[in-house]
């Protein structure tokens, strides 16, 4: 008798602060900004040594609720 295993590998992309700023519609330098301002963007969803990701739903979601306002 044979087992076969099915592996599953799940890779999550982040956004880095560049394509964050891209999806977002703002510039690099606004976003550098507002990360030195507490509470401006949303939390990172994603933290490896000092670089911050975000998921692309978390940037989007924080783009429709700044364009509501």
């Amino acid at each position: 008798m044979y087992l076969s295993v099915l592996s599953v590998v799940l890779v999550v992309r982040y956004l880095s602060v560049t394509e964050f700023a891209e999806r977002a519609g703002l510039s690099i330098n606004s976003v550098k900004a507002y990360s030195q301002i507490p509470g401006r963007l949303p939390e990172p969803d994603a933290m490896i040594g000092r670089v911050k990701g975000w998921l692309p739903e978390t940037v989007d979601a924080w783009a429709a609720k700044r364009a509501s306002l």
